[in-house]
């Protein structure tokens, strides 16, 4: 290994998608171990010479998100240990984003700690994607990238060639990022109405504004765990009049029985990203995986080159 080049280290929250990182960047998968101890500690070992090299190293905090997260950093802490000249997190499913804020008495703002702890293990930089909260960059002192999945998800949207096209936003919080969408694809806007009354996962849809009628739906989110809340706007979009209702999704989570849910579901065709992986690797049926390893593997590059990477958030 040259020492001017990268070194690209996968968690086991994302082997998958590193592997496909790094045969984009045209790099070997650096070696690694991790032993998983019976009480539930964790050690990690670097098997190779990281001295003086930029490290970066890929792990989603999904399930289990505070295995993987204490994973990422004993990760963060090895490299620096063993003389790393700098260390980027890569965390393309960053867990507990939704809590960026204390709008309740004697709770903790569980990002902030999330951050502050990335940042104590020895992380030099952050690279992220599609945030839940984006305003949780100013919870770091290090730079954040903090990457989109939408050129990934907009081109696969319209390799089905969808027609009379409408882009639904599940609630009014991601309305922004949907608008985004819809003026990507060239088609209008609608927005579903939801109320979350409890800390769970479950969410009621009111209704719907904007003309769905006649309409392609394709539902977009950041995110879904249960899949309740794009199974619920679906249902509305088609007594609405919609014609069909197809999703966009960048973090597939599916806890419980989520996939079995989307598959009896309303909704045509899901497309989902391979930031979080999903156990089966493959699951089939209307959940299409398409991949954002080119999309960090540039982010990747460009960091290491020492490159600008605003062309990375342009629309496509």
């Amino acid at each position: 290994m040259k020492a001017d080049e990268m070194v690209v280290l996968g968690g086991s929250g994302s082997l998958r998608l590193t592997s496909k990182i790094c045969k984009y960047l045209a790099v070997p998968d650096a070696q690694r171990e991790v032993i998983r101890f019976s009480e539930g500690t964790l050690f990690v070992r670097i098997l190779e010479n990281v001295r003086g090299r930029q490290v970066y190293v890929v792990q989603s905090t999904a399930h289990p998100a505070n295995d993987n997260f204490m994973e990422l950093l004993f990760w963060l802490d090895a490299c620096k240990r063993a003389s790393a000249d700098s260390v980027t997190a890569v965390v393309p499913y960053f867990s507990y984003a939704k809590g960026d804020k204390k709008d309740e008495p004697r709770v903790s703002i569980r990002a902030r700690v999330c951050a502050d702890a990335i940042e104590a293990a020895g992380a030099d930089r952050v690279v992220t994607l599609d945030l839940h909260a984006p305003q949780i960059q100013g919870f770091f002192r290090v730079p954040v990238d903090d990457l989109y999945a939408l050129p990934v998800l907009c081109n696969a949207a319209r390799e089905k060639r969808l027609s009379n096209l409408v882009v639904v936003s599940p609630d009014a919080g991601f309305a922004k990022k949907a608008r985004f969408f819809a003026t990507a694809l060239k088609c209008s806007l609608a927005i579903a109405d939801k109320e979350r009354v409890a800390h769970d996962e479950d969410a009621e849809i009111l209704q719907v504004i904007g003309h769905v009628e006649g309409k392609t739906a394709l539902v977009v989110d950041d995110f879904t765990t249960s899949g309740g809340t794009l199974c619920d706007v679906a249902d509305k979009l088609i007594a609405r009049g919609a014609r069909a209702v197809h999703a966009a999704v960048t973090h597939g989570l599916f806890g419980a029985d989520a996939l079995e849910k989307i598959q009896r579901s309303a909704i045509s065709s899901l497309l989902v990203t391979d930031s979080v992986e999903i156990l089966s690797g493959d699951p089939g049926g209307k959940i299409q995986i398409v991949s954002v390893a080119p999309l960090i593997g540039e982010a990747i590059r460009c960091i290491h080159n020492r490159e600008s990477i605003s062309g990375l958030f342009e629309n496509p």
